[in-house]
C-alpha cells in the first residue's frame, strides 16, 4: 500500500494538509475496518508511516511544481540582448 500513499501524495500534493490529513485519518481507519488491526498503540505507528509515505508523494510533487515554475519564469522572462 505505500505506492498507493505516495501517489495519493503525488495527486493531491498542490493542497499538501488534505492527503496529510487524508492519510492519518483513512489509512488506520481502513486498517480497522478491514480487522487487519484493533485498537491498540500500533495504530498509531500504522498512522504517522502512512503520513510519511504520502510525505514523500507531496514532495515529489512540490518539487516538480517549483521547477517547472522555475522553467517557466526562465523561458517567459525577456531576454537580454
Amino acid at each position: 500500500m505505500i505506492p498507493t500513499l505516495i501517489l495519493l501524495g503525488v495527486v493531491l500534493g498542490r493542497w499538501w494538509p488534505v492527503p496529510l490529513v487524508i492519510s492519518a485519518v483513512g489509512w488506520p481507519l481502513l486498517l480497522l475496518v478491514t480487522d487487519v488491526m484493533t485498537v491498540e498503540p500500533g495504530l498509531v505507528g500504522a498512522s504517522g508511516l502512512a503520513v510519511l509515505n504520502t510525505a514523500v508523494g507531496v514532495l515529489v510533487h512540490q518539487a516538480v511544481l517549483r521547477a517547472v515554475r522555475r522553467w517557466r519564469r526562465a523561458t517567459n522572462s525577456p531576454s537580454r540582448v
